[in-house]
């Protein structure tokens, strides 16, 4: 790793070939087993760290340039690469934890670097058989091709085209008839692809189901969660937190929509198009430019502490933010590590909305977290997704008190916002993961059959959507074929869900005292990928999500704080 500061069109890219990797990887194994001492043992997995962190930078560097311009044939070529190649790479991968979990020094590695990667380990070399290849080579390929269907996307609006991301402003105009002219014609959209979209999934389905199989397992779920790492919850605490969402959290999400309604003068329930415009007068909007979102992104991260000064002072110095909504792009924001350089790279795409501050508080969340542990093992960067999704989700909520910065006189409308889309967002959230429950426990369903249980849950865990058929492709159950997540990382979703209830806690030491918030967020964050998700939120002091009264709680006081925030004068 180079902690110079180069910027991100200077850095280098280089196709690894499969054999050279082979190799390499093949010597670091075979030298690991040699050994003996743990001195020698500690230094091979140095080494072998040091070269996966070049294969990642890699993969990485091809991956943000395709997804920065989809249409450029040479990212694309190195994506269709990497996306064959990776997974013949695994059988190596998990020989090498293999050795190290069956070596004489695995006691010795696990005082040194915790428990951690023998417990993701043994997730990784279960989830594995290389036979298993060329299902995941084609699972990849249809992911890739999901992508580019959807920045593909021309949408004619008003005498123009829009991508997805460019059609989102006019989805929440406070205008009702353009509003629903906006959310029609981007269903539309949807609707004339719509045989490629079921085709697409239908194939991951059974190709996923295909896989779990291969395993021994009834279906794809078991795998699934072995994929996202789940090593410290199962299924059934998963299940146990659906059941506080809809006990705690979808009353409360419906009375903000009752209120909604009543400001807008509409009736309860109400259509995706009107649920989307929060006030009459507009949903609030970021005041500036692009340039000028990001100074005042600067400006809050130096008065927050040192270190998150420091930290996006380098991402602006390197480039290493690409923000612009333009033709060709992948829709979303990520953000991502680039090992070799020690610094993270954010990918978004600003379209004039409130979202536009939200990424880059929220993907600058992951991106600082990365900062701040990028010396560790490339395996102890990152914790679980759940986890990740904490540093992010609470970092946007450590912003409220430099809001004016970013939303000048719609600040007040904002702070509303965004506590009640977080509220809110949780319900939707765990609706995608039970959707993918109901879809990997029935791999053999037809299109409509998927298409009528995310209609059935929508009633369990939307009942504020009017699903009368006005805008067709929402209304008729089939709105979750823009989920990206539910295409491209089965079981994902319900990570953010989990990270939401605990950046709640965050939020609710926020409003009693920042210096104390930000205190258990660096508490938080500066583990890195050390600990298991249960373990981080303990050693934080913070309660875990996986508690009922963590969930009743957040409700209670979000709810206290919701009845009492002053909306005089805001229409």
């Amino acid at each position: 790793m180079t902690e110079a500061h180069v910027k991100f069109q200077d850095m280098e890219y280089v196709r690894l070939s499969l054999d050279e990797m082979k190799e390499q990887f093949a010597k670091h194994i075979e030298e690991l087993k040699a050994a003996k001492t743990f001195e020698e043992a500690d230094a091979v997995f140095v080494k072998d760290d040091a070269y996966s962190n070049h294969v990642t930078t890699m993969t990485e560097l091809a991956t943000i340039h395709h997804s920065i311009d989809t249409r450029d044939a040479y990212w694309e070529a190195e994506k269709d690469y990497w996306n064959e190649t990776m997974p013949q790479l695994e059988e190596l991968s998990n020989e090498w934890k293999s050795a190290l979990m069956d070596g004489p020094f695995a006691e010795d590695f696990t005082t040194k670097y915790g428990d951690v990667i023998f417990r993701n380990a043994k997730l990784a070399i279960r989830s594995f058989k290389p036979e298993m290849v060329p299902l995941m080579q084609e699972a990849n390929k249809l992911v890739t091709e999901y992508e580019k269907l959807l920045a593909s996307a021309q949408i004619p609006f008003e005498g123009k085209t829009y991508t997805i991301s460019q059609m989102t402003p006019f989805k929440t105009d406070a205008d009702d008839a353009r509003r629903l002219a906006a959310w029609k014609a981007e269903g539309q959209w949807y609707k004339d692809n719509q045989e490629q979209l079921d085709e697409l999934y239908d194939k991951l389905v059974k190709n996923r189901d295909a896989q779990g199989k291969m395993l021994g397992h009834k279906n794809y779920i078991p795998l699934g969660y072995d994929r996202m790492v789940r090593n410290c919850y199962d299924q059934n605490d998963v299940e146990k937190f659906r059941a506080a969402v809809v006990k705690y959290l979808v009353p409360l999400a419906d009375s903000i929509y009752r209120e909604q309604a009543k400001r807008l003068g509409k009736e309860y329930p109400m259509s995706f198009a009107d649920n989307a415009l929060e006030f009459r007068s507009g949903n609030p909007r970021p005041q500036g430019t692009p340039d000028e979102i990001l100074a005042a992104a600067k400006k809050f991260y130096r008065a927050l502490s040192p270190e998150t000064g420091e930290f996006f002072d380098r991402m602006l110095e390197q480039n290493l933010l690409d923000v612009l909504s333009k033709e060709g792009k992948e829709g979303g924001g990520y953000c991502t590590g680039i090992p070799n350089y020690g610094v993270p790279f954010i990918f978004a795409n600003f379209n004039g909305t409130q979202g536009d501050v939200e990424v880059v508080t929220h993907e600058a969340g992951h991106a600082f977290a990365y900062y701040m542990n990028r010396t560790r093992p490339q395996e102890l960067v990152w914790p679980g997704m759940e986890a990740c999704e904490v540093h992010s989700m609470s970092m946007e909520f450590l912003a409220w008190p430099w809001e004016e910065g970013f939303f000048g006189k719609d600040t007040k409308k904002f702070l509303y916002s965004h506590l009640t889309g977080a509220l809110t967002f949780i319900p939707y959230g765990t609706m995608v993961d039970h959707f993918q429950h109901s879809v990997y426990e029935n791999p053999q369903w037809t299109p409509r059959q998927r298409h009528d249980e995310w209609k059935r849950l929508l009633g369990i865990y939307m009942p504020w959507q009017k699903l009368d058929g006005e805008i067709p492709f929402y209304s008729e159950g089939e709105g979750w074929q823009r989920q990206h997540h539910i295409y491209s990382m089965p079981f994902y979703y319900i990570d953010y869900c989990l990270a939401q209830t605990v950046a709640l806690e965050i939020w609710e030491l926020q409003e009693a005292d920042q210096k104390n918030a930000f205190k258990h967020y660096m508490d938080y964050t500066l583990q890195g990928g050390s600990r298991v998700f249960t373990e981080l939120v303990a050693n934080a002091d913070l309660i875990s999500p996986f508690d009922e009264a963590c969930l009743k709680g957040v409700c209670e006081r979000a709810k206290a704080w919701l009845d009492n925030y002053d909306l005089e004068g805001i229409l």
